[in-house]
């Protein structure tokens, strides 16, 4: 269990003072980017690990830190290595196991450091509600009987029954071999296998769920960050895909970018506009895309895209060409 070798990661430091990554990644047999992203956890925490730079450097805790680790049950030391994310605690299930975790490491924390770490985290805010145009952040709703049945599963490595509902049909039970769990901006996601296929599942759209007693047909170790990857990689490319051609005011080249799924090409047209060839995920994905750049943007072709993008404009244009009635001023 990862909740272990954070554990270990702890006590090696306590044991042996200052180790570099590959020697603490040697030690707990991982790979040094899971060292870092563990000493992340531990720091998010409140666990006092710092860096030394230099030939001779590595991690280590402040001088004199003490604390007793083996009071932090199952779920809240679980919870300890998605604290670098309030909402990725939220999204598995373990908001309030993260909270009481927390409490428990700062009760762990010397005197002397306590209002020193309270001060510090005061003055740092992670994942904030809204941005700073005050769009807000909207995280799905998992019932915690939902995704905890989906935790246990996952972990004990056992099948698992659930009653999905994807996205416009009707819900179905289907049996699935559990990998994993992935969170991404609030939205939690359930990494299985169907008859050996890989799925994709939104915790959000689980209405039920049953831990089988069968053990899931599942490999031994896995890199959740290259599965979650490879599945991005294809779904990019589904067959739903499709390729328009826009002409572009360059000053919104980013915001249509950052919204594609792929840039085949890219050209600049003779009175600056920018002229780019890119891939959406579905003809829905395209028209919203294009929809929300106004007349910075012209969809070229398909003529489809064009002409769906008039009617929409012609029927909002016909909207607001006269006032309701009550709103008329008087002559």
């Amino acid at each position: 269990m990862r909740a272990d070798r954070l554990v270990s990661l702890v006590l090696l430091l306590r044991q042996h003072g200052r180790m570099s990554a590959a020697a603490l990644a040697r030690e707990l047999e991982v790979s040094t980017r899971t060292v870092l992203r563990d000493i992340e956890a531990l720091s998010a925490a409140g666990v006092p690990v710092y860096a030394e730079r230099g030939r001779h450097g590595g991690f280590a805790l402040l001088p004199g830190f003490q604390t007793e680790l083996t009071g932090l049950n199952h779920d809240e030391a679980l919870a300890l290595l998605v604290a670098g994310s309030r909402r990725g605690a939220q999204a598995f299930g373990l908001g309030s196991a993260l909270a009481s975790a927390m409490r428990k490491v700062v009760d762990a924390l010397p005197e002397s450091y306590r209002a020193t770490a309270a001060g510090a985290a005061q003055r740092l805010l992670i994942d904030p509600e809204t941005d700073l145009l005050s769009r807000r952040v909207v995280d799905e709703e998992v019932p915690d009987a939902v995704v905890a049945e989906v935790r246990r599963a996952v972990f004990a490595g056992h099948r698992l029954r659930i009653h999905y509902a994807a996205a416009d049909r009707s819900p179905t039970w289907r049996t699935v071999d559990p990998i994993g769990l992935v969170t991404v901006r609030g939205q939690g996601y359930l990494l299985a296998t169907r008859s050996g296929a890989d799925r994709t599942y939104r915790l959000s759209r689980v209405l039920a769920a049953e831990e089988l007693d069968e053990p899931a047909q599942r490999a031994d170790r896995v890199d959740l960050d290259r599965a979650w990857q490879e599945r991005g990689t294809r779904f990019r490319a589904g067959d739903d895909q499709v390729t328009v051609l826009v002409r572009l005011n360059p000053a919104r080249r980013e915001n249509l970018v950052g919204t594609a799924v792929a840039v085949h090409a890219e050209d600049a047209d003779a009175d600056g506009w920018l002229r780019l060839e890119v891939a959406f995920q579905d003809t829905r994905h395209a028209e919203w895309a294009l929809w929300q750049l106004g007349a910075s943007a012209e969809a070229l072709a398909p003529q489809w895209l064009r002409t769906s993008l008039r009617d929409r404009a012609a029927a909002v244009a016909a909207t607001y060409a006269v006032l309701p009635a009550d709103d008329r001023p008087e002559v």
